[in-house]
């Protein structure tokens, strides 16, 4: 009842320490003195200035001390102060106590009084709901939380709040029992339910900020999320939709339209017969189609003249001049003069070669390799790099951390490694990990820890740990122990449950030592989604992070990784020791780990760059291992092994007397040894390797480091881009040999040079018609250097032209800023022109030397023996030139290629290829997974997937702030938040109001405003914070000097302090102050001190001017790598927004930043690289065929092949990174040598319309044809056997690397360059040659008849 009270006075303590007050029924009384009115009018409010009250001055003198506790936390929102005041007011003094509270129970003090022990405070919603309400969103900023975490244990409902304050927790919380019934249980009884305050009122004194009230936050403009899908038609984007559609009409129209053409066709042939039967017409003869072609080149066709296939077997061939590209004649006529000169003095070569070589290698004294992530993969004009070392120089570096994961044993567990891509929850048991042993085993786990020293120097973790309160103070360590005290010796196995549920429910009452608290997603993982108050026990995981300081001082880092070395030591024997002794698996990580693994991850594939260059060895050995004067490309030791034994089962060999001599035993013996090329092979493997290692001699002299990407993918590379041309010159040269060898002259040579009789003319691969009596005047026998020379000038255009191109494509890999990538680039241009400038001149002396053993019938590898020459006698068999290759080209594959309908079909199915590689490259994702990075079998990849699946907090962001001085009250409004004044769009509003829309900007914990919390310091209502002495108000009181002696740092000021700033510092003044209270520690008494908190947070000169200052926050837990790309991207979006609307300079900062800055370029730079390329490709092929319009076909084969690349790139889960970016760039370079050499001969093919018309008139598309029927015949074989097939056994090897790194972004990319690039190079390219292909130029010595004539007419020279 009104004026009634249920309990007045204090009655002694029950042996809490604490004053309990007495059970009192009776009437409320006056004040007796004006002090107390005073007091209590101060303390509760103008509502108490009269009448009677039901407590006592003690009681109030209580109420203030509590009261000023929880201002600390709660001032910054008037409206929530107003309603805890009117709260605790009521519930002490009001004269209506009585209609709201009974006593339930009472108890005997130690003073023999009555006193409560149990109180029923009936509360209405209406209170409490708005009571609630105005303080649920108060922020506390030094911990990055929220005040309810002290002030209500973390509640999220009013009734859990007013349950957490009415609960007595000794020394905490209330002294007696507080319970809240819902509903009255006595009519007499009236719910507390006056109109709370709203932190949204108009009132000034009840307004709250934005960051501590939502609902008077700015909106911002809208800013949807990254994931929101595009424009989609179904389960298609728009895009892939629009792909399908236009591809199925130009299908169907194709179709149509042939279907048209031929019933057309079909007409006219039918009419053409009726007029044949009626004799009006002689159908002409002699045209070439796609079927007759394979008989016109196969030899065992009639040698009819009657054929027109090339059109000019009429013509007068002596007065005739073909056409010819200028360009192609300088090219072979240098070539030719380099491969001379080489041939003829091989040592002088090899003098001046391995001189150069020599003085490159030299440079691997200064060699280096380069280890530091952040110099790896972050330029050092990065804007992220820049910013990090303005942080560490502003700020010191960021903290270092070992953590540890905790799971429970898996029923089946997976061995390390093996999973890369599968749903890392299946790696651990369902089953909770928490239990009493546990607790007792990691208890002793933290002791050996914590004992823990280094064995060179003994450092401890108290020699490197992080200590907030200074160097006396106590080590941060993250630990569900610590919630504990680190010690199980106050529970039981029936007890602590309830405390880790305690603590988990209410953080701030299980303070480490450290003195912060600590939030349970920090130490506990797997947390089942569910509201139940005890899911904290079902918990998966223990998270345990041992947070160590870092230091840009070496001598202080190596302290840190001495320890950090031996903790790493000590975790892996516990990791193999956990299940057996606990049951647990123990998954771990150092800040000595990522590097070491990453070292470790190089050393392992040292055997995979072996073993890939031992296949090569043996693949080059058998396959060049072939006998002289055969074209044949796949004749080497498999086939003479595999005619030896057809030859053994059929019988005795054939004698001398036979005719078939060279072919018998003693042939196919000298076949197997002097026709070999074990030497000749080895030394352009070596060559590959000396290229590789000059290049880094080079650039070791250069000061570029070598990097592991470059020292594991270099090697594959130019293996795979150099082994082609060995193939490529030894083809040409065997055809040399053919042609112009000892065995192809009719004439015996001179009696200096004893050589045996030659087999039949070879007839010309290019179906040439010209009178056999033109090559009877030329010379048939040529000398080995001569036809050296003759073979680098045919093959040298087209090695510089492919190796040209790849040098400039990988050249332009430098212009991707990541130093791993740019250095990658570098030394893979490098080795490549090396590798080929070697190759045409090195090589070419090796090839000249082994030309002359191998006709002197010296064994390969030992040519001190020498095998006596047999007398060879002319073979008349007919025999079809070239291998089962050459002849498979030749009768199966060119002639159905060149069909129309499988051209048709050919157009179709590339033209699919293209459509469905334009769709999976839309879902390409960017990022690269730091688990390949590693050894598959590194226990990182374990530690990597329990991050992804139990850290349920993301990393700190801070937003540093600088150019911007804050002791300026204009200033302090564009920091602040918590003041009435401060600016709508402050950056601690901003901050705060991105918290609240976490799906765009990827933050989820309120804001650490560091200026709040200083200018809330100075509040002189918080007399136990910023303190001075009374005698001397410029020297500040330490914590220790009595209350007597000191007063509030701006007491009696005027203006007073007050939340619309007027009262508060500027200038000095401000500075001053500021200094303090970064020395300032937190404590119960004044829990806003400064130095824990921000003691880092600020960067001041010698007179405390602050240079710059950085406010943090959290990332969402980011799970994905389009996680921390979407948060790196969402960051700098608030850092330019608080720019432009603030002035200052604002830019993000968060560990990961470095690394993922890249993604924010790298599609507009791998555009524009690949944009580049394409067009270096475009003028290369262009100017060096002569003829633009098969430079564009090659251009857009080239581009279509990298586009078919991103394709699987997209299927294959190979995401878009620097690396991948690079292999793009390697794709054009390589994809051009699929191409260059089909589009070289094609060119130089020259059939009729090569050499009258320009290919377009009436007998063009027939030309075209016999051009890329020619060249698929005489080129296509050593494309795929020496391009293709030497590119695959280069990398298969990958596919068994340790690194996953290799195996995805090189096996996976190179594998599917290689088979795509020879798809599109022999399939592709020759259809479009055919149709649209430009006109060709004839180079003499294609034919080696004309060759021979022009040599003797002077129309060519290679001298």
């Amino acid at each position: 009842m009104s004026g009634h009270c249920a309990m007045r006075g204090s009655c002694g303590s029950a042996g809490h320490g604490t004053e309990l007050p007495c059970a009192y029924n009776g009437p409320a009384i006056e004040p007796d003195t004006v002090a107390f009115r005073t007091k209590l009018t101060t303390v509760c409010g103008p509502d108490f200035t009269e009448g009677p009250v039901c407590c006592t001055v003690d009681q109030v003198a209580t109420l203030q001390t509590t009261l000023q506790e929880a201002d600390a936390l709660i001032r910054s929102c008037p409206a929530c102060r107003n309603n805890f005041r009117d709260f605790f007011c009521s519930f002490t003094c009001s004269p209506r106590q009585g209609t709201f509270l009974n006593v339930s129970s009472t108890q005997k003090t130690r003073s023999s009084q009555t006193a409560v022990k149990t109180v029923a405070f009936h509360v209405g919603s209406r209170f409490g709901q708005g009571f609630f309400g105005s303080c649920r969103d108060i922020k506390f900023g030094s911990t990055n939380g929220y005040a309810m975490d002290f002030l209500g244990g973390g509640a999220t409902t009013y009734p859990q709040f007013l349950k957490y304050l009415g609960d007595v927790r000794p020394p905490l919380g209330s002294p007696f029992q507080i319970n809240f019934p819902n509903v009255s249980t006595s009519p007499d009884l009236t719910p507390f339910n006056p109109f709370p305050r709203s932190c949204a009122d108009t009132e000034l004194s009840s307004r709250c900020a934005c960051t501590d009230c939502p609902s008077v936050c700015p909106i911002l403009p809208e800013i949807p999320p990254p994931t929101t899908p595009a424009c989609h038609i179904g389960l298609l984007s728009c895009l892939s939709f629009i792909l399908i559609v236009v591809y199925a009409f130009a299908v169907t129209g194709f179709a149509g339209g042939y279907g048209i053409v031929l019933n057309m066709k079909k007409r006219r042939n039918q009419l053409g017969r009726i007029a044949l039967s009626n004799g009006n017409d002689t159908p002409s003869s002699g045209l070439v189609g796609a079927t007759s072609l394979a008989t016109y080149y196969d030899d065992s066709a009639s040698d009819t003249r009657q054929s027109l296939g090339r059109g000019v077997s009429l013509l007068d061939h002596e007065g005739f001049h073909p056409r010819q590209d200028r360009l192609s004649t300088l090219l072979r006529r240098f070539f030719y003069r380099v491969g001379y000169a080489s041939a003829t003095s091989p040592l002088v070569t090899f003098f001046v070669a391995f001189t150069f070589i020599a003085f490159s290698n030299g440079g691997w004294k200064f060699f280096d390799i380069e280890k530091d992530p952040v110099r790896l993969w972050v330029s050092p004009s990065s804007e992220s790099r820049v910013q990090k070392e303005f942080f560490d120089q502003h700020f010191g570096p960021a903290y270092r951390f070992e953590q540890i994961f905790v799971t429970s044993s898996a029923s089946t567990p997976h061995a390390p490694g093996m999973r890369s891509t599968a749903n890392p929850g299946d790696q651990w048991s369902d089953h909770p990990v928490l239990s009493y042993d546990l607790l007792q085993w990691w208890l002793q786990v933290e002791s050996n820890i914590r004992s823990l020293r280094s064995r060179e120097h003994g450092y401890g973790l108290e020699d490197v740990c992080l200590k907030p309160s200074g160097p006396d103070g106590s080590c941060v360590v993250q630990s569900i122990t610590a919630w504990l005290g680190n010690d199980l010796e106050k529970y039981n196995a029936d007890t602590w449950a309830s405390r880790i549920v305690h603590c988990a429910n209410a953080p701030a009452e299980c303070l480490p030592d450290f003195g912060q608290p600590i939030r349970p997603e920090y130490i506990l993982g797997g947390i089942p989604n569910s509201s139940a108050p005890s899911r904290w026990l079902d918990a998966r995981s223990l998270v345990i992070t041992y947070v160590v300081s870092d230091s840009m001082q070496s001598s202080r880092r190596s302290k840190v990784e001495e320890w950090e070395v031996e903790l790493r030591g000590y975790l892996e024997s516990l990791s193999s020791q956990a299940p057996a002794e606990a049951g647990v698996q123990i998954l771990f990580t150092t800040g000595v780990s990522l590097e070491e693994e990453l070292n470790k991850s190089s050393n392992t594939d040292v055997k995979t760059v072996v073993l890939s260059y031992l296949f090569m060895f043996f693949y080059v050995s058998f396959t060049l291992g072939r006998g002289d004067g055969e074209d044949r490309p796949g004749s080497g030791y498999i086939a003479v092994i595999r005619s030896w034994f057809t030859r053994s089962r059929s019988g005795p060999m054939p004698s001398a007397s036979s005719g078939t001599s060279y072919r018998g035993g003693q042939g196919l013996l000298r076949r197997v040894f002097v026709g070999s090329k074990v030497v000749l092979g080895s030394v352009g493997l070596l060559l590959v390797m000396i290229s590789v290692a000059s290049s880094v001699g080079i650039f070791s002299y250069l000061g570029v480091k070598m990097t592991l990407v470059i020292a594991e993918a270099i090697p594959f590379l130019v293996l795979a881009v150099g082994v082609d041309n060995v193939f490529l010159l030894l083809g040409e040269l065997d055809r040399q040999n053919s042609s112009h060898g000892p065995n192809a002259s009719a004439i015996l040579p001179s009696a200096s040079m004893a050589t045996p009789m030659s087999p039949p003319q070879r007839r010309s691969p290019f179906g040439s018609n010209m009178d056999s009596a033109e090559a009877d005047s030329g010379p048939a026998y040529l000398s080995a250097e001569e036809r050296v020379a003759r073979a680098i000038a045919k093959i040298g255009p087209s090695v510089l032209m492919s190796a040209g191109t790849q040098t400039f494509a990988f050249g332009l890999g430098a212009l991707v800023p990541m130093p791993a990538v740019r250095n990658f680039a570098l030394y893979a241009a490098l080795s490549v022109l090396l590798n080929a400038l070697l190759q045409t001149t090195v090589f070419v002396s090796a090839m000249t030397l082994d030309l002359r053993r191998a006709e002197s019938n010296r064994v390969d590898c030992f040519p001190c023996i020498k095998i006596p020459s047999r007398i060879v006698l002319p073979d008349n068999a007919s025999q079809s030139p070239g291998g089962v290759l050459t002849r498979f080209f030749r009768r199966a594959y060119a002639p159905v290629l060149l069909q129309s309908t499988v051209k048709g079909i050919v157009l179709a199915l590339f033209g699919a290829i293209m459509v469905l590689s334009i769709i999976s490259v839309q879902h390409i994702e960017l990022g690269l997974d730091q688990r390949l990075a590693v050894p598959v079998d590194s226990y990182l990849i374990l530690y990597f997937d329990a991050v992804e699946m139990f850290l349920d907090v993301g990393p700190p962001v801070y937003f540093v702030v600088s150019d911007i001085d804050p002791s300026k009250r204009s200033n302090q409004r564009s920091l602040c938040s918590r003041f009435t004044t401060c600016e709508e769009f402050s950056i601690g509003n901003v901050l705060e109001a991105e918290r609240k829309r976490p799906e765009s900007s990827f933050i989820t914990q309120p804001p650490a405003v560091w200026i709040d919390d200083f200018l809330y310091w100075l509040n002189p209502d918080l007399d136990t914070c910023c303190r001075v002495r009374k005698d001397d108000p410029v020297s500040f009181c330490q914590p220790a000097d009595p209350e007597r002696l000191c007063r509030p740092c701006l007491a009696g000021r005027e203006p007073p302090w007050n939340i619309t700033m007027d009262g508060l510092p500027q200038g000095d003044e401000f500075n001053r102050f500021l200094g303090q209270w970064l020395l300032s520690d937190a404590n119960d008494e004044c829990p806003l001190g400064g130095r824990q908190a921000y003691g880092t947070a600020l960067s001041s000169d010698q007179n405390n001017t602050v240079i710059a200052s950085h406010f943090r926050t959290y990332h969402s837990p980011l799970r994905t790598q389009a996680d921390f790309i979407n948060a790196y991207g969402a960051a700098h979006r608030i850092a330019d927004d608080l720019s432009e609307r603030t002035g200052a300079k604002v830019f993000p900062y968060s560990g990961f930043h470095v690394f993922f800055e890249q993604y924010s370029y790298i599609v507009g730079i791998t555009q524009e690289i690949l944009g580049l390329g394409l067009a270096a490709v475009l003028l290369v092929t262009s100017v060096m065929l002569g003829s633009w319009r098969t430079g564009m076909i090659v251009t857009g084969v080239v581009g279509l092949t990298v586009l078919s690349v991103m394709g699987v790139m997209g299927a294959w889960s190979i995401s878009l990174n620097a690396i991948s970016l690079v292999n793009l760039v390697i794709s054009l370079g390589i994809a051009v040598e699929f191409c260059s050499h089909i589009a070289r001969g094609y060119v130089n093919a020259g059939g009729s319309a090569g050499l009258i018309s320009d290919g377009d008139g009436p007998g063009g598309q027939k030309d075209r044809d016999e051009r890329v029927f020619s060249v698929l015949v005489d080129v296509g074989p050593s494309v795929l056997l020496g391009i293709t097939f030497t590119k695959l056994i280069g990398i298969a090897v990958l596919a068994w690397a340790q690194s996953r790194l290799l195996e995805i972004y090189f096996f996976r990319m190179w594998l599917s360059l290689i088979v795509l690039g020879a798809l599109h190079g022999l399939v592709l390219l020759p259809v479009l040659l055919s149709f649209a292909g430009g006109p060709g130029h004839v180079l003499e010595d294609v034919d080696e008849e004309w060759m021979s004539s022009a040599v003797r007419r002077h129309d060519y020279e290679y001298t």
